[in-house]
């Protein structure tokens, strides 16, 4: 079977878009929630399902449970801590938060997990991530105690990115933040884009089918969608279709 590191990088290099949707643990606690995502994601099936947050009490691996027992799709652990670690999902995005300066984010919480990790087996996939300005207060800005990149240093993204390569990342993070007003901006997506080579992730702040085409247009590889979906659920379908004109379209 193959890696998802390697789909993703494959998928990249012929231009074919990918979505993903994040569903926290937490969020989900709700029964009738939960059972309706799961219903709509084996219909409107989005490339990967990431499981995580930023701050979430209840357990990841419940939540993986219920998705592999209802569907194949790939789920990937995007953790926002070393508790919410689980063996139970495909992958791990091993998130290091570049764009800030606290140490416990950069590799702390990576040492904590460091041999549960490897013992496990899980495929790890190594992230640069970068927070970006998106127009309040984020979650991941507040928990992590770090300053995102303003939104116009688009030069300050790109050498962040480049940064992350040179360190022997695989996939490149661009968020904007959970519940972000605003998206990445797509000038910030398109430098980083034209200026690193690795594939680009992009997530917070879309909630319409104009802004995902906007970062797809741009040149993000992989787009994640998060809030938009815990209160209207039922746009995976139109999300979709986005990712498939746009993956037809080829490189935009």
């Amino acid at each position: 079977m193959e890696k998802i590191l390697d789909s993703i990088q494959r998928n990249s290099a012929a231009g074919r878009k990918m979505l993903a949707v994040l569903l926290d643990p937490d969020l989900l606690a709700c029964e009738a929630r939960t059972v309706e995502m799961l219903e709509l994601l084996a219909v409107h099936r989005p490339d990967f399902v990431f499981v995580g947050g930023s701050h979430t009490v209840e357990r990841s691996d419940l939540l993986i449970r219920r998705l592999k027992a209802h569907s194949n799709l790939p789920v990937l652990l995007f953790p926002g801590n070393v508790s919410q670690f689980s063996p139970e999902a495909d992958a791990l995005l091993n998130l290091s938060l570049l764009s800030g300066r606290n140490p416990d984010f950069l590799i702390g919480q990576h040492v904590l997990a460091a041999i549960e990790v490897k013992r496990s087996g899980i495929e790890v996939l190594p992230t640069a991530y970068l927070l970006i300005e998106g127009g309040r207060c984020s979650s991941v800005e507040y928990i992590s105690n770090t300053r995102p990149i303003p939104r116009d240093k688009q030069q300050i993204a790109l050498a962040t990115a480049v940064a992350g390569e040179l360190l022997g990342m695989q996939l490149v993070y661009l968020e904007a933040g959970s519940g972000a007003l605003l998206p990445v901006p797509a000038e910030l997506i398109r430098c980083v884009r034209q200026g690193c080579g690795l594939p680009l992730i992009v997530g917070g702040g879309i909630r319409s089918e104009e802004a995902l085409e906007t970062a797809y247009r741009a040149g993000a590889d992989l787009v994640v969608l998060g809030n938009v979906l815990e209160s209207e659920a039922q746009k995976i379908a139109a999300f979709v279709e986005v990712r498939r004109r746009c993956s037809e379209s080829g490189k935009l």
